[in-house]
Parts: C-alpha cells; sequence; structure tokens
C-alpha cells in the first residue's frame, strides 16, 4: 500500500476522498471518530466493522493501535516533547 504515492498522498489530503476499499474506509472512520470524537464511540460503531468483515480480533486491534498512538502522541504534547528533526522532514531518518 505504502508503494502507491498518489494513495499516500489522497489519505494525508483527505482519506475520505482516497481509493479505498470499504473495509479500509470502516477502519479509517473508525480510527477517525475513536481519535476525534471518543465520547460518541458506540456499539453500532463496532457493528459498521462487522459488517465489512472484521472480526472482533481485527477491531481491538483497530482500536488498541489508534488508541495508543493516540495516548502518546497526548503524551508527548503534555510534556512538551518536540518532534525530532527528521519527523519535521517528512518522517525520512538519516541513515
Amino acid at each position: 500500500m505504502l508503494k502507491n504515492d498518489r494513495l499516500v498522498s489522497d489519505l494525508e489530503e483527505d482519506y475520505a476522498r482516497a481509493d479505498l476499499s470499504p473495509r479500509e474506509r470502516a477502519i479509517l472512520d473508525y480510527a477517525v471518530k475513536l481519535t476525534l470524537r471518543p465520547s460518541t464511540m458506540s456499539e453500532g460503531d463496532v457493528h459498521a466493522l462487522r459488517e465489512v468483515g472484521l472480526t472482533d480480533a481485527a477491531i481491538l486491534d483497530a482500536c488498541q493501535v489508534t488508541s495508543y498512538y493516540n495516548y502518546v502522541n497526548r503524551l508527548a504534547d503534555g510534556l512538551g516533547v518536540e518532534l525530532e528533526d527528521h519527523w519535521e522532514q517528512g518522517g525520512q531518518a538519516d541513515s
């Protein structure tokens, strides 16, 4: 998936406009909602993931990855941690 420059660009700009499968879109919709409006999450959000074929284990993975990423970012923001230079330059570390 990451070798498709167009898809990467579309995802960075607005994932809702990207050429995604229903399954991929449902996962991203779930992750965005959990990130931006966690108090509005409901069983219906889990049901939507099941509708596109995710197992309970896959749903748990999506929830944990999203939640952990949000946690780490909030922790870093709360402590005033500055990004390393390579992240501000597009994520390419010096070798």
